[in-house]
Order: C-alpha cells, then sequence, then structure tokens
C-alpha cells in the first residue's frame, strides 16, 4: 500500500505539472500523513539537511568549471585539435565530433553544456560538409551524453551522495565504459555515413597540429590533474571540483585570455542558477527519500525482486528496462534522486557491486536524455542548431541505437567496469 501511494502521488504530482522538487516533497508529504505523523518541522529539517553535504557541493564547483571552459575558449581549442588529427578521414567531422565530445566530458561533466558547445561548432559544418542537420544533431546529441559517464560527471556525483557510495570510486570505474560509448559511436557513424556523400576536410600539416597541441596542452591538462589527483588521495572529489573551476578560471583569464573581468559576474550568474536547480531538487529528494527508508518501501521493492536475486544480471537488466522507460518521460536528476535510493538495498542484496550498479545506472540515465519525446539533451541540440525537433529524432536513432548496444554490453559483461576499476584502484 506505502509503495503505491508513493507512486500514485509522485506521478500525480508531475502528470498535474509541479516542479520535480515539489512532486518529492508532495510524496514525502504524502507519506507522512498516510503512517499518520506529519511534522512540517521534520520537512523543513530535511529540506536543509539534502543542501548540506560537502560532496555535494561538487556539482556547483564542476557546473562553473564547465561555463568557464566553454566561455574562456578551452572547448574551441579542444574542437579544432580534433578537427585537425581526424577531420581529413572520410566522415572526419563525426569523428571529430565524438573525439572532442569525449574529451571535453573529462572537462565539464555536463552533457546539456558539451552538445550545446558541440552543436553550435560542429552541426554547421558536418552540414557544410554533405551531412544532414538531423543526421549531424543526433551525432551531437549522442555523442554529448558520454559527458555523464566520464568523469568528472555531475550525474555520478548525485549517485553517489544519494546512494552513499564511493564518488572517487564511480569516476574512476567510469573510465573504460564511456571510451566504450565512444567506440560504439564510432563504428555507429561509419556505418551509417559510408553511403553519404560527406566531404573530409584537407589534411592538416604536421607542424600545424603539434601548434594546436602545444595551444590546447592547458586544456588538455585538466582531466590529467583531476584523475591522477583522486586515484593518488590528494583531493577529495569536492576538493576537485574547486580545483577544477580555479584551473579553468587561470586558463581562460591569464593563459588564453578570452575571459574579461567584466564578463565574470554573467559566468557565476548563471552557474549559480543552474547550481540552484539542482541543489533544490537533492534538498526535495531528502525529503521523501527520508520517508521512504522510515516506510519501509526498500524492503519491500527488495521482497519483490527476489526471485531476481539469484540472477544478478536478470535484475540489472529489469533495473535497465525501468530507468529507460521512465527516462522517456523524466529528467536524469530526480531519476537518480527517486529510484538510487530504493533500488540500491536489493542490488547489494543480490552481491552486485555498488560502483558497477551506478555505472549501468548512469548509462541508463543518460540515454534517457536522448530518447524521445522529451529528451533534454535532443532539446539542447536543437534550440543551438535552430532545426526542428523531429529532425533531430529522425537522425539520433542509429546513435541510441549504439549506446544502447554498449549499455547491454555493461550489463552482459560486468568485468568491463569492475576489472578496469580494481586495476586502477590498485
Amino acid at each position: 500500500m506505502t509503495l503505491l501511494l508513493f507512486i500514485i502521488v509522485l506521478f500525480a504530482g508531475l502528470a498535474i505539472g509541479l516542479p520535480v522538487a515539489y512532486a518529492l516533497i508532495l510524496t514525502g508529504v504524502a507519506l507522512m500523513y498516510q503512517l499518520d505523523f506529519f511534522d512540517a518541522q521534520i520537512v523543513a529539517q530535511n529540506l536543509l539537511n539534502g543542501a548540506d553535504s560537502f560532496p555535494l557541493m561538487a556539482v556547483p564547483f564542476f557546473m562553473l568549471a564547465g561555463t568557464l571552459m566553454n566561455v574562456g575558449g578551452l572547448s574551441r581549442r579542444i574542437v579544432n585539435l580534433a578537427l585537425a588529427l581526424v577531420g581529413h578521414i572520410r566522415g572526419g567531422l563525426g569523428y571529430v565530433t565524438i573525439l572532442a565530445a569525449s574529451i571535453l566530458a573529462s572537462l565539464s561533466g555536463s552533457a546539456a553544456a558539451d552538445a550545446a558547445a558541440l552543436g553550435a561548432m560542429l552541426v554547421p559544418m558536418m552540414m557544410q560538409a554533405g551531412s544532414t542537420r538531423g543526421r549531424s544533431g543526433g551525432l551531437v546529441a549522442a555523442s554529448g551524453i558520454i559527458a555523464l559517464v566520464i568523469p568528472p560527471s555531475i550525474g555520478l556525483i548525485l549517485i553517489g551522495v544519494t546512494g552513499n557510495i564511493s564518488i572517487t570510486g564511480l569516476f574512476l570505474a567510469g573510465i573504460v565504459p564511456g571510451i566504450l560509448m565512444a567506440l560504439c559511436l564510432c563504428v555507429t557513424w561509419f556505418l551509417v555515413s559510408r553511403k553519404d556523400d560527406i566531404q573530409p576536410l584537407p589534411r592538416v600539416p604536421i607542424a600545424e597540429v603539434l601548434a594546436l597541441l602545444r595551444e590546447s596542452f592547458w586544456a588538455l591538462l585538466l582531466p590529467v590533474i583531476i584523475i591522477v589527483g583522486l586515484r593518488f588521495g590528494v583531493f577529495t572529489p569536492t576538493e576537485a571540483g574547486v580545483v577544477a573551476a580555479v584551473y579553468a578560471l587561470l586558463v581562460a583569464t591569464c593563459v588564453y585570455r578570452e575571459l574579461r573581468p567584466r564578463e565574470l559576474y554573467a559566468v557565476f550568474l548563471e552557474s549559480a542558477k543552474m547550481s540552484a536547480m539542482v541543489m533544490f531538487l537533492v534538498a526535495g529528494a531528502l525529503v521523501s527519500g527520508w520517508m521512504i527508508t522510515v516506510a519501509g518501501l526498500p524492503q519491500q521493492v527488495t521482497e519483490l525482486v527476489e526471485p531476481l536475486k539469484d540472477s544478478p544480471t536478470l535484475l540489472m537488466l529489469a533495473i535497465v528496462g525501468l530507468v529507460l522507460v521512465i527516462g522517456t518521460s523524466m529528467d536524469m536528476i530526480p531519476i537518480v534522486l527517486i529510484l538510487v535510493p530504493v533500488l540500491l538495498p536489493a542490488v547489494v542484496a543480490a552481491g552486485i557491486d555498488p560502483v558497477y550498479f551506478g555505472i549501468v545506472f548512469m548509462l541508463a540515465c543518460s540515454i534517457g536524455l536522448i530518447t524521445p519525446p522529451v529528451g533534454a539533451v535532443l532539446n539542447v541540440v536543437a534550440g543551438v542548431t535552430k532545426a526542428k525537433m523531429t529532425e533531430i529524432i529522425v537522425g539520433v536513432w542509429p546513435f541510441l541505437l549504439a549506446q544502447c548496444i554498449a549499455l547491454l554490453l555493461l550489463v552482459l559483461f560486468p568485468q568491463i567496469v569492475v576489472i578496469p576499476y580494481r586495476w586502477i584502484m590498485g
């Protein structure tokens, strides 16, 4: 009865247009009434506790770092380097998109930010070379979601905070799956573009490539600093966010000098708005999350999946199917905040590594961002490229399938995540 009430109230709130944070708070209040101990002070206390989290402070800092990189010229230099490296190959602009997205993913951690930057720079070039707007935009959207798996991913931070899972472990475990996503996109792009008359760019002289590499050095150094620092315990994920933000600020203002002091206010304001939205969502989720624990919903879910307990692969397939279905109509952040606390106890009871679960869960959530009818990243790309949403939806399908194949490989072969992660962790 409690589980049914939770589902009905949550989706009823979303159906009538309530913001997700308010729907989560309403769900917590409904559960309080159902258990007959409503107290407004508990609601207020949990709202405050939800945002009062040291690990969660990594989110605004990485968001600020991503904004600084886009405005300060770091992202553009990464794209220029990718153009010089693989732009001359047949269909090279597609490989440029995938390579640039993978590098940018290790800088920003935001799928929407990466997709917007790549869409504005590369889609016009791909169209000029002979690709359609829809296919170009679809590739950009599917490449952008790599940012949610490769560290420093904002989504992995939320999973770590919500599920009390090592964020450092999640970051390091996301490297290989992120590369797998990029490889699946490369194979798909090769298959779909070989029949098109797409003109490659002229080969860039090696001297110019080396010059671009030197120019991009400061941007490329950031992911190395973050990964090495996390691996050897130099700083925590939250401190890594501070390092990333300060480093991006120094490089944008003092090295590349593309960010002027008078532009800083707008950058900080934009980052603060995005951070406030995420933090309030997390705060609202703690109200319902506290009540989920008190009402014993995780135990009820564990009992429901008891038949799958002896088959971790079937359990993960069921979880992935659930997340993919919900992802068609809900954004990544609320999916994480709602489902991770409910599903994690059942996952642990089945003997599944929580870090592995977090990576697979995040990849499933990221696919939801490019799945119609909602598809938040699809909307971003459509807006940036001034394309019709239907064009982007048609163009993204082959690449959506590629990301689903990557997800299926992770479910069927957990060693893809577990073995490299344990090797990196030593």
